[in-house]
């Protein structure tokens, strides 16, 4: 279920004040409205409205997104990420119904070293080379604030938080932390999968936890103030921050391993923990990540599993949603950049159908359309709708910023 384009939204595509093939590459992208068919969640004229009425009077905000768009050819990807010109969807944020949203800024740059060597000039690049980009329009700014944000909300503007998955750029700079600060980065991951010099990623076998020079980051972040995200940590990592961190942190974009059983999961401990010290979970999305017994075909049904599980486990203050989507193929994506990104080398993963798309979260600018939707149908109240939309979120940020 889409919402109306957002009326400050004047039709800005990304890069068009320069001239195409002269000073850009050009690539044919995805589509970000209508790629994929309009998921039906059986709604009535009525719970419409509704939807409409909680987006417009509430905050919502995407814990976790790559709100870019891909090229229609996922085996250009490569060639396009090179180019760190990625381009915003501008046009399905417009149509999205957020507030907020924390943008991670991969580029094939921010977590993963690839045979071309990304490293800490090429995150420069590709933070700048966005950003850029970014103020030429009027629609979408970076916010770095909780004031922000409420500004987001009463101009009818959207705000665009800009995080990284993992710290694994920085290497043993402790500086560069506050680098990134200043480039307005507001959100970091520990270790993306693979162990880095802060910790342990979830696809090894042996996760030694938070190292001192990981303590050290975790302090740094939070006399800067910077949320801190232990979404691709190893467990005892994960922990590790938890109780290094002076602040409550984020796991912006996972599930629950006791309803699918895999080290891509998060295991009851950590998200105890986590709700414990006052951080919230964003339930993810991409696909094959967050299945269930009772909804292997990935959809939005299985990723609400998810969530009705951590409701249950820690309470609705501590849940909220980082549905992890881009515009464009995103299991094409996956299968492009397996080897680097160690999907599909989880621990414990069990057999399910491939899906070409998740049903219902494909995409940002459905998403929380689609979450609100089901939330209304499944009787939840507004106020518990305002709370895992965004006031959870909110409530941390407030401490963390």
């Amino acid at each position: 279920m889409l919402q109306e384009p957002a009326p400050r939204y004047q039709g800005h595509r990304s890069y068009s004040y320069l001239e195409p093939h002269s000073d850009y590459r050009e690539f044919t992208l995805a589509k970000e409205v209508g790629r994929v068919p309009e998921h039906d969640l059986g709604l009535s004229d009525a719970q419409r409205e509704r939807v409409t009425r909680l987006l417009t009077e509430h905050t919502a905000i995407s814990l976790h997104e790559h709100p870019v768009i891909l090229p229609e050819d996922v085996r250009e990807l490569r060639a396009y990420n090179r180019t760190a010109r990625q381009r915003t969807g501008y046009e399905g944020l417009a149509r999205s119904g957020l507030t907020a949203v924390f943008d991670n800024f991969m580029a094939g740059a921010s977590c993963v070293t690839s045979e071309n060597g990304w490293k800490w000039n090429d995150l420069i690049y590709a933070l700048g080379m966005r950003m850029s980009d970014l103020y030429k329009q009027d629609h979408v700014f970076l916010a770095t604030s909780v004031a922000d944000i409420h500004a987001a909300k009463r101009d009818g503007r959207l705000a665009l938080v800009a995080g990284l998955e993992c710290s694994s750029p920085i290497e043993n700079e402790l500086d560069r932390i506050d680098i990134l600060y200043g480039f307005g980065v507001r959100q970091l991951g520990i270790a993306y999968s693979q162990a880095n010099m802060l910790g342990g990623g979830l696809s090894e076998r042996n996760d030694g936890g938070l190292t001192h020079f990981g303590r050290r980051a975790v302090d740094r972040m939070n006399k800067l103030g910077i949320a801190i995200d232990i979404s691709h940590s190893g467990d005892r990592t994960s922990l590790d921050v938890i109780e290094a961190s002076r602040v409550p942190v984020f796991i912006t974009h996972a599930g629950a391993r006791s309803v699918w059983d895999t080290s891509r999961m998060k295991p009851d401990e950590v998200i105890r923990a986590c709700a414990e010290r006052g951080g919230v979970i964003g339930i993810e999305a991409a696909p094959h990540t967050t299945l269930s017994a009772e909804h292997p075909h990935h959809s939005i049904e299985s990723v609400m599993d998810h969530f009705t599980y951590c409701v249950e486990l820690v309470g609705i203050d501590h849940v909220a949603f980082g549905p992890d989507t881009n515009f464009g193929d995103h299991v094409g994506l996956h299968d492009s950049f397996t080897q680097h990104l160690a999907i599909g080398k989880v621990h414990g993963a069990v057999d399910h159908p491939r899906v070409p798309y998740v049903s219902g979260m494909e995409n940002p600018a459905e998403c929380f359309s689609n979450i609100v939707g089901w939330l209304v149908t499944h009787g939840y109240s507004d106020d518990e709708i305002a709370k895992v939309i965004g006031g959870n979120i909110i409530r941390v940020l407030q401490e963390v910023w």
